[in-house]
């Protein structure tokens, strides 16, 4: 049986009456540790993230999934993790993003909007000798390899 999938079910099965609530990301890592990083449109509480655990802990025991020591962990994505998830860049809206391009470019801007494949953003574009000025851009989702929220400390 593959534990990422039961997971997976186990997960979905727990949050599907919350509708606010999404599934990001299982991973077993060799080391025994069972990652699950969920999120949710308002982010998510230690409450929920415990009754995931409980859940999926309860499961995996009762069907005795994984053979050897584990380490279960549920959490919503740190700052530093990239946005993987549409849903993501939604309650983004207004924050400024550093996102790398599948051509190895780099762009920079505030997400002001999103479409069903692109996200838009306002990039300050800087030419020589005057003042940088707003430009729109609308970025194909398909074209992003990785996309970070900047957090501004001002």
């Amino acid at each position: 049986m593959n534990i990422e999938k039961r997971v997976r079910e186990l997960v979905e099965e727990k949050i599907a009456d919350k509708p606010n609530l999404y599934l990001l990301d299982v991973k077993m890592h060799p080391s025994g540790k069972l990652m699950i990083l969920v999120d949710g449109d308002n982010g998510i509480g230690i409450a929920d993230c415990a009754a995931i655990s409980r859940h999926v802990g309860f499961h995996l025991e009762e069907e005795n999934v994984i053979e050897a020591a584990y380490n279960l962990e549920v959490s919503s994505p740190g700052i530093d993790t990239p946005l993987t998830s549409l849903r993501q860049y939604v309650k983004n809206v207004g924050r400024s993003l550093a996102i790398k391009m599948r051509d190895g470019s780099k762009r920079e801007g505030k997400l002001t909007g999103i479409t069903e494949d692109a996200i838009i953003i306002e990039e300050k574009i800087k030419e020589k000798g005057k003042k940088a000025q707003p430009a729109e851009a609308v970025i194909p989702i398909d074209q992003i390899t990785e996309t970070k929220v900047l957090i501004s400390f001002k």
